[in-house]
């Protein structure tokens, strides 16, 4: 039995690879990519079956960041083109996502700059959000920056689903890309939530100047952590950061992390979100063959995405199945023709 089936054996347990196998599996998949992918696609229909989640977000207060995140438009330490503006209105927020549950998300997530949220009206604002998203059937998430366990308790209870808080790197390199606050921080955000009873995401943004170890070093992490969601973000360069000029990461290694994920974590959803599109190319489908089982659709925070159409086409093309489907219908009623165009059509035929 050569490696990679040994490997992908192990995964199909449940456990999951070790680092130094991870290591093993990527010098080996360098030269035999599309076998690994084969594996990591019959891991993912092992734990996931053939259906694909589709998550949307909402850029809900953007700019004026205090963090240093090398990466980030949105840092005040930077002069980028991004607009800034306070938290959007719950009305607007709630608006949005319904948009997202027509355009097939199973998720939507609420995201705001800075370290925490700390303005009553803007909490006030986000838990009448998230109660909102719960009537209208889609599960409420949040990014809200640095939080504690009773910040944690109160989103729970207020009818979150789930708190993302992406730990971006590996411990040993963070220090490479922000200053401004500590890793361990992350860490114990990532903890609280889970004690609150939230389903937690946290993931990974790669060619940030890594290397592979460090991206199975943050898989180990995210393991211990024992996150529900692991999306896989790839560098976007935005002018005016100090990663604008960063080569960006061949497509096949981009694939490759992926697997690398999907045999480290075998039963957690992967999900690949911002910088997809940029990176991949026309190699977009093979992050699914890949081992993701989860995409982020529509735009991002601060820059723009595809058409959830074309996810939606995707998805069909490859033979599988979104756990939403599509409606093309405007006014979110699922029929296929617009509940107020017929009724308008009725009223006009009569006399």
């Amino acid at each position: 039995m050569d490696l990679i089936e040994k490997l992908k054996n192990k995964a199909l347990k449940g456990v999951g690879i070790s680092a130094a196998d991870a290591l093993e599996l990527f010098i080996e998949g360098s030269a035999h990519p599309h076998r690994v992918f084969a594996a990591a696609t019959e891991i993912r229909e092992h734990f996931k079956g053939k259906t694909i989640i589709l998550c949307g977000i909402t850029n809900a207060k953007s700019g004026r960041c205090s963090e240093d995140c090398k990466f980030c438009a949105q840092s005040s330490h930077y002069t980028t083109d991004v607009v800034s503006y306070p938290l959007k209105p719950a009305k607007r927020i709630l608006a949005e996502a319904g948009l997202a549950r027509k355009d097939g998300a199973e998720f939507f997530g609420i995201v705001t700059s800075g370290k925490p949220v700390k303005p009553q009206k803007e909490w006030a604002d986000i838990f009448k959000a998230i109660a909102g998203m719960n009537k209208i059937g889609i599960h409420p998430c949040a990014s809200l920056g640095i939080i504690d366990e009773a910040k944690a308790r109160e989103l729970a209870a207020a009818g979150l689903f789930r708190y993302h808080h992406n730990l971006e790197t590996a411990r040993s390199y963070f220090k490479n890309i922000c200053t401004t606050h500590d890793y361990e921080e992350n860490v114990e955000t990532i903890r609280a939530a889970k004690e609150a009873g939230l389903s937690v995401c946290a993931g990974a943004l790669i060619g940030l100047g890594e290397g592979v170890t460090h991206r199975i070093e943050l898989a180990e992490t995210l393991r211990e952590l024992d996150v529900d969601s692991v999306p896989i973000n790839i560098l976007n360069p935005i002018k005016g950061t100090p990663l604008d000029h960063i080569q960006p990461l061949a497509p096949m290694e981009i694939l490759m992390t992926i697997s690398v994920f999907r045999f480290m974590l075998p039963a957690k959803d992967i999900k690949l979100c911002g910088g997809k599109e940029k990176n991949l190319r026309q190699l977009l489908p093979l992050g699914i063959v890949a081992g993701a089982n989860s995409l982020m659709t529509g735009n991002y925070l601060t820059t723009t995405g595809r058409n959830s159409k074309l996810d939606h086409e995707m998805i069909a093309d490859m033979g599988l199945i979104p756990t939403r489907d599509f409606d093309p219908c405007k006014c979110g009623s699922g029929e296929g023709i617009c509940s107020s165009r017929t009724t308008a059509k009725k009223k006009s035929t009569r006399k």
